[in-house]
């Protein structure tokens, strides 16, 4: 890594990759190595334990750590010092992501993006998380303690290290052996499945569990399959209720079209800004099953502004397609998304009162004094 003194102090190895995600991390103070095999010998041969930091580039936490932590010249030099820093763009290589998502969701008990993985030289994880604070608050250990902590496990006590990552890897390559068992899909499995996806349904609000909720495309549309089977109605009742409530709140955006990646409460409020590609596909024939199936002809409006965003806003005009939208604007989580009252009146004019009454907005807001677009459910 070099210090030039310029605009752009510090230059990586991320400098000559291809991932915007890893550009935008080229001039960090960490010395960020892509995932390739002089990284992999550098941390063999300097026998320093690898701190592997996974996301993408619409992902805003990945901001929020970047900023607090990655760009802090401190935290930067203490990484340096005692770690080989790889960055990795989960859309750039799954394979990588999927093997050390499992490993953080068996270590830690859930996952999510930015992913941070402490490894062994030989590549076997020890400890993992996901986003750290800079400095410990709400409970969450600071990412400065985390990166200490680890150091001085790593330097003083080895033979502890390199035996929980044997056990750990030894427990996950067998789990993951155990669920690649094939066995003959029969409809009393399916039935089975069905029935243990139901116990996790959000009756009062619709979708699966509670915040932060996830569209769950392929449930949804194996309730329908299920429930318009004849079987039991009550899975097709389920459906269509997830299905209505998350075109009328605020996970769908009811100006530019298409969902957000996932809401942050129970009630398809508040949604996290990004919207990915893939979301947005899988939504789109479950949404027209159901309108076929005698759903809402709400539905096929929803079919159709979802599609028209992803002409407009993820296609590439050689015909390939865009992955995802940042979910932050001009530095801010959500600002393209949201609007005050007063915006809206200059805009609309006499048609504001309409527009505000129709889309729940109010001079307080519902999001940090601005507003998320929305139905009432009626």
């Amino acid at each position: 890594m070099t210090d030039t003194g310029g605009p752009h102090r510090f230059t990586n190895r991320l400098i000559d990759e291809s991932s915007l995600y890893l550009l935008s991390h080229a001039h960090n103070p960490v010395d960020w190595q892509p995932w390739d095999s002089v990284a992999l010998q550098r941390a063999t041969d300097k026998d320093k334990p690898i701190f592997l930091s996974i996301g993408y580039a619409a992902c805003h936490w990945c901001h929020v750590m970047e900023r607090e932590s990655f760009e802090n010249e401190e935290i930067a030099a203490y990484l340096n010092e005692h770690f080989v820093s790889i960055k990795v763009d989960r859309e750039q290589r799954p394979d990588l992501d999927h093997i050390y998502m499992t490993f953080t969701q068996a270590m830690s008990g859930g996952g999510g993006w930015p992913m941070s993985v402490f490894l062994t030289p030989q590549l076997k994880p020890f400890f993992a998380g996901t986003y750290f604070p800079p400095d410990d608050q709400l409970g969450r250990p600071g990412f400065r303690r985390v990166i200490e902590e680890v150091a001085r496990a790593y330097r003083e006590n080895r033979d502890q290290v390199f035996g929980s990552s044997d056990e750990i890897a030894r427990r996950v390559t067998t789990y993951v052996a155990d669920s690649r068992e094939q066995s003959l899909l029969v409809s009393s499995m399916i039935a089975q499945g069905a029935s243990t996806l139901m116990r996790s349904f959000d009756h009062a609000h619709g979708g699966f569990g509670r915040a932060p909720k996830f569209p769950h495309a392929t449930e949804l549309s194996l309730f329908l399959w299920h429930g318009s089977s004849g079987r039991d109605s009550s899975y097709l009742e389920a459906a269509h209720k997830a299905l209505r409530a998350m075109a009328r709140g605020g996970i769908y955006d009811h100006l530019g079209g298409g969902f957000a990646r996932y809401s942050t409460d129970e009630q398809w409020l508040v949604p996290h800004f990004e919207k990915m590609l893939y979301d947005n596909a899988l939504l789109v024939p479950v949404y027209a099953d159901a309108r076929q199936q005698g759903g809402d002809a709400s539905y096929l409006r929803t079919v159709r502004e979802t599609l028209d965003f992803i002409l407009r806003e993820l296609t590439d005009a050689t015909g390939g397609f865009y992955s995802s939208l940042d979910a932050d604007s001009e530095g801010e989580e959500g600002r393209f998304y949201v609007w005050s009252k007063n915006e809206i009146d200059r805009i609309l004019g006499a048609d504001a009162p309409t527009f505000c009454e129709y889309f729940n907005v109010t001079d307080e807001g519902n999001f940090e004094g601005r507003n998320i677009l929305h139905l009432t459910e009626r």
